[in-house]
């Protein structure tokens, strides 16, 4: 195909090399404070926030899915999907190893998406989480479709029609991106430099997506297992729009089944900031 973009299949089922990360109270408790969990045990450092399971992998993230996309189109990405599944909470003191491997590249009419697989371990080798993360690369052009496309979670129209089983309102502050930014390890300039956003077409400086997925995390833990945390076993979200500094999270829920809420999270102008919410609730 003429003006087909070349990315390299041969990355898919690819492991990289391990990272090491060691966890400390003060890091979880730094997290908590950034995405303004007051839940006591993340407060205090007793368990780490689940969204903090992005920062020991972080750097493997940004480099595995960049393995197999053209240079031209590495700075258009943007982060579509991402699905954490928790085998067990992140606690103080545990050393992580954590890896990963493109999984899936498929071709769309508007982009590419590429889907990476991250696992963290801990030191004897159990496995602590997993992770899937969309990578979109806006304008990409291949019409392929290669390796596992990203795990479902899309929400029935009829339960987004439904009254909602419990509605949140949270606040993201004026300093929330540079608090961000800080605890998570996320140094994206498009999060802190206000001229860089909107050069880049963004209406200035926009929150973290997975900071807004931790807010989310902390709705859904305070409407289905507020005193034990740990129940939560699975947060997948889809990013649908960005949300801005000073701006409010309304964050919807519906509880779906046994074990299973589903959500979707506007801000201030009813733009829906996390579509096709789903978490997984462990039974008491």
């Amino acid at each position: 195909m003429v003006g087909e973009d070349v990315f390299d299949g041969t990355r898919i089922g690819v492991w990289s090399e391990p990272s090491e990360f060691e966890v400390t109270a003060e890091r979880m408790i730094a997290y908590a404070a950034a995405t303004n969990d007051e839940l006591k045990q993340h407060a205090e450092g007793i368990l780490a926030p689940p969204v903090f399971a992005v920062v020991a992998p972080f750097t493997q993230l940004a480099a595995v899915t960049m393995q197999p996309v053209p240079p031209h189109l590495m700075m258009r990405i943007v982060h579509g999907e991402h699905d954490i599944r928790q085998h067990r909470p992140i606690v103080a003191g545990d050393v992580l190893s954590s890896r990963g491997k493109v999984v899936g590249i498929h071709g769309k009419s508007s982009g590419v998406v590429v889907t990476t697989l991250l696992e963290t371990r801990d030191a004897g080798g159990a496995l602590v989480n997993e992770q899937y993360v969309a990578g979109f690369f806006r304008g990409g052009t291949w019409p392929h479709e290669a390796g596992q496309a990203f795990p479902a979670h899309d929400l029935d129209p009829a339960v987004r029609g439904a009254e909602p089983s419990a509605t949140a309102v949270q606040s993201l502050d004026a300093d929330q991106t540079w608090r961000y930014a800080e605890a998570s390890g996320d140094p994206m300039p498009i999060h802190t430099d206000d001229a860089l956003a909107k050069q880049l077409g963004f209406p200035g400086i926009i929150v973290h997506g997975l900071c807004t997925m931790a807010f989310t995390s902390r709705a859904v833990i305070a409407h289905a297992c507020p005193e034990a945390p740990a129940r939560l076993r699975r947060l997948a979200v889809r990013f649908s729009a960005v949300g801005r500094p000073g701006q409010t999270v309304t964050t919807r829920i519906w509880d779906t089944g046994v074990g299973t809420v589903a959500f979707e999270s506007t801000n201030d102008e009813g733009s829906v900031l996390i579509k096709d919410g789903l978490a997984e609730i462990e039974p008491p």
